[in-house]
C-alpha cells in the first residue's frame, strides 16, 4: 500500500464526509470517462443487502460509468424501502453526472438495519462528483468502516500490444469470512476485455485470495467485489501470454489486499497464514487451511503468542481428517516441527520467541496427495470484543 495510488488511464474518483459519519470521509464516487466493461462477485449470505441485489441485476454489463460508495449504513435488512432508497441514490448520482441509471453501480457498509441518511447524502454528491482526482486514496478512506488503514494497489503491466495498469481497492476490518470477494472491493483497469474475460479473471482470483481469508468466521450481508474495464489504454489482450500476465497480476494483487484485510482485522495484532500441502483433493485442502484460521481458541493462542499445536490437531479432527492422515501428517509453527512432539527439531525459547513475531506462519503437511491451498486469518484479542461490544451503540 502507497500514499500515492494513481488509477488507470480514463478513471478518477473522489471521497468527502457527507455527515453521516463524524469525521472520516463516508461518501465515495468513481468515475470513467469511457463506458466500461463490468463484472461483479458477490455475497453468499442469502440476507442480501439491497445495494448488492441491485447489482447483481445490472451484472455483467458493457456500460457501466461509475460507481458511488456510502459507508456508515450498509442498507440491509432494510425491506422494500431499503430497496427504494438504493434506486434514489442511483438516480441521483447519476443524475450529478449526466448519466443514465443503469451506468451507475452502487456499494453500501456500515451497520446493518438503518435507513440510509439521503438527507445527507445525495445533497454531497455534485459536491463529491467536483472533486475528483487520478490518485485512490480519497476513495479508499471513504470506504471504511472498522478499519485502521485504506488498502491499495496499483500495478502498470506490459501486454504484447503495450502497457495497461490495474489499481486494486478494498476494505475490510471485521465481519470478514467471505464466500465470493472481501467486503467491498473495486479493481479498475485500462485494458480492453470482453464480459466474459472479465467474469472469469475476477472470479479466479477471487477464490484463491478473498475466499481464503477470515477475521471472525462471519459472513456480510454487502459484501462485493467489481472489476471495470474502460478500454482507454487500447490494448487487448491478444494471445495466451498476454492472458495468463493479466490473470496472475490481478491474483497476485488480490492476494495483496486480503492479507491486508486479515492484517487489519478488528483488534488483531498478527498476521495468520495457514498454508495446507500435499492434500488428497484441493477441497481438502481449502477446508483445512481456513477451519485453523477460524479456531477461536487457536485464534487466542496465536494472540497469546503460545505454540500450542494441540488446538491446529483438534481441527483436523473436525474436518473429518481420518486418524491414519493425521498419523502421517506434520505440522511446522515458523519452519520449526512441532508435530509429531517426539521428532521436533527445535528448542522452546526459539519457538517461542518466534511466535512474537507480527506474521505466523502454519505449515501443515497431510502427505495424503498433491494439493495444496493457504488461507489467511489474524489472531483474537480484548480489543476485538470491545470493538464489537460497542459496534452500533
Amino acid at each position: 500500500m502507497t500514499n500515492h495510488t494513481p488509477l488507470p488511464k480514463g478513471f478518477t474518483a473522489g471521497g468527502i464526509n457527507c455527515g453521516v459519519r463524524r469525521t472520516r470521509p463516508d461518501l465515495g464516487l468513481i468515475v470513467s470517462d469511457y463506458p466500461c466493461v463490468a463484472a461483479g462477485v458477490f455475497t453468499l449470505n442469502t440476507c442480501t443487502a439491497a445495494p448488492v441485489r441491485y447489482c447483481q441485476q445490472l451484472l455483467p454489463s458493457h456500460d457501466i460509468r461509475a460507481l458511488i460508495t456510502n459507508s456508515g449504513q450498509a442498507n440491509a435488512a432494510t425491506g422494500k424501502e431499503g430497496g427504494e432508497d438504493n434506486l434514489t441514490l442511483v438516480n441521483a448520482t447519476a443524475a450529478a453526472l449526466n448519466l443514465e441509471a443503469n451506468q451507475v453501480l452502487i456499494a453500501s457498509t456500515g451497520i446493518i438495519g438503518y435507513r440510509m441518511a439521503l438527507d445527507k447524502i445525495i445533497p454531497a454528491i455534485s459536491s463529491l462528483a467536483q472533486q475528483l482526482t487520478n490518485m485512490a486514496e480519497k476513495f479508499a478512506l471513504a470506504i471504511l468502516t472498522t478499519d485502521l488503514v485504506p488498502k491499495t494497489i496499483s500495478k502498470t503491466i506490459k501486454l504484447s500490444s503495450g502497457e495497461i495498469t490495474i489499481t486494486g481497492i478494498c476494505k475490510g476490518s471485521g465481519m470478514i469470512h467471505p464466500n465470493m470477494a472481501t467486503m467491498l472491493g473495486y479493481f479498475l483497469t485500462d485494458a480492453v476485455l470482453d464480459a466474459k474475460q472479465a467474469q472469469k479473471f475476477l472470479k479466479e482470483a477471487t477464490d484463491v485470495s478473498f475466499n481464503m481469508i477470515s477475521v471472525d468466521n462471519q459472513m456480510s450481508t454487502n459484501d462485493s467485489s467489481f472489476l471495470l474495464a474502460n478500454g482507454s489504454s487500447k490494448h487487448a489482450l491478444k494471445n495466451a501470454n498476454d492472458e495468463k500476465l493479466f490473470a496472475e497480476t490481478l491474483t497476485e494483487m488480490s492476494k495483496f489486499l486480503a492479507k491486508a484485510i486479515a492484517r487489519d482485522g478488528e483488534g488483531a495484532t498478527k498476521l495468520l497464514e495457514v498454508q495446507v500441502h500435499n492434500a488428497a483433493d484441493q477441497a481438502t485442502a481449502r477446508r483445512l487451511a481456513r477451519a485453523v484460521t477460524t479456531s477461536d481458541l487457536f485464534k487466542c493462542a496465536v494472540y497469546g503468542s503460545a505454540a500450542y499445536w494441540g488446538r491446529v490437531l483438534a481441527v483436523f479432527g473436525q474436518q473429518d481428517i481420518s486418524l491414519d492422515v493425521i498419523d502421517k501428517s506434520t505440522i511446522h509453527f515458523q519452519d520449526y516441527l512441532v508435530y509429531p512432539p517426539l521428532k521436533s527439531n527445535h528448542a522452546k525459547a526459539d519457538l517461542d520467541a518466534s511466535m512474537k513475531q507480527e506474521n505466523i506462519v502454519v505449515k501443515i503437511n497431510l502427505n495424503d496427495g498433491k494439493e495444496n491451498a493457504t488461507a489467511w486469518g489474524c489472531d483474537m484479542s480484548e480489543q476485538y470484543v470491545k470493538i464489537n461490544a460497542d459496534y452500533g451503540t
